[in-house]
């Protein structure tokens, strides 16, 4: 029972991780319909940040989830100024360059960094309930992961630029009629998935080390979630990133992490099957 509980509590860590993951993702694709095939090296971008604040310059991990939110973000802007721009309504370019792109910033990171490099926990201790240890590093992740859930949902629908996102959303050329400058608000968009996924790799850090592949392992699961839970809710990518996260961290401990995989990618296949639009239809914009 015990080792059951404990399974349910790392299973909320994963989710809480995938959750801010997949939230920068779900920004980019379902709202701007761009298929970032460089979403997960962006992930490894905010790593490499978090090793070289924290293990090279010493400085707090605050510093670092700042830092590899900002440099991780500023780099979406450029990718989105100086690539996607021209890409809009051109889906089979956009999923060619941006992987283009994924391979150049893979064998750059591979060059400089060939090995993992390992980034210091930065809150240590266990809390213990009974005889259930919980980190206190994973009540933290959990806790940021609420935190920017809420954050994103106020500031997508019930702020100005929200708004002008939805009005761009549903008729670009009317929106640009009224004066907003739709160019603009596509490349903040776009910042914000991309710092997103940095933060996400800031976070993944002090876990699972940095390399120049860890964020291509998260890149699957984290469009498996947004198209579970809905490509345009973001309610529904929360109830997805816990049923992906839950799901084969339960697996993992009854089967191998293997057939857990395996698992879920079944279950995720009929789901699709019987629910094409995922548990959550697209918001109406």
């Amino acid at each position: 029972m015990l080792s059951f509980i404990s399974q349910i509590i790392n299973g909320l860590n994963q989710s809480a991780v995938l959750l801010i993951a997949t939230l920068g993702l779900l920004i980019i694709f379902g709202l701007m319909n761009v298929i970032n095939m460089a979403h997960g090296e962006m992930i490894m971008v905010g790593g490499f940040c978090a090793y070289i604040v924290t293990s090279v310059w010493k400085l707090p991990f605050i510093f670092a989830i700042v830092i590899s939110f900002l440099v991780t973000a500023l780099f979406g802007a450029l990718t989105e100024i100086f690539i996607i721009k021209k890409l809009y309504s051109k889906p089979t370019e956009t999923i060619l360059a941006t992987y283009a792109l994924s391979i150049v910033l893979t064998e750059i990171a591979r060059m400089i960094w060939p090995l993992s490099q390992n980034v210091n926990m930065p809150i240590p201790g266990v809390l213990f309930i009974k005889e259930v240890a919980i980190p206190y590093y994973n009540i933290f992740v959990v806790a940021m992961a609420i935190g920017l859930l809420i954050f994103t949902i106020v500031l997508f629908k019930y702020t100005k630029f929200g708004k002008e996102i939805g009005a761009i959303t549903q008729n670009r050329q009317m929106t640009e009629c009224l004066g907003i400058k739709t160019s603009t608000i596509d490349t903040l968009t776009f910042a914000y998935g991309a710092g997103l996924a940095g933060l996400a790799g800031c976070i993944l850090a002090p876990t699972i080390g940095v390399s120049y592949n860890m964020g291509s392992v998260y890149l699957t699961d984290c469009f498996l979630t947004v198209v579970v839970g809905g490509v345009q809710s973001m309610g529904g990518v929360a109830v997805s990133s816990m049923i992906m996260g839950e799901g084969r961290t339960i697996l993992a401990g009854i089967f191998d992490e293997t057939w857990a995989k395996i698992i879920v990618f079944l279950a995720v296949i009929v789901l699709l099957r019987f629910k094409p639009e995922g548990l959550f239809k697209k918001e109406r914009r």
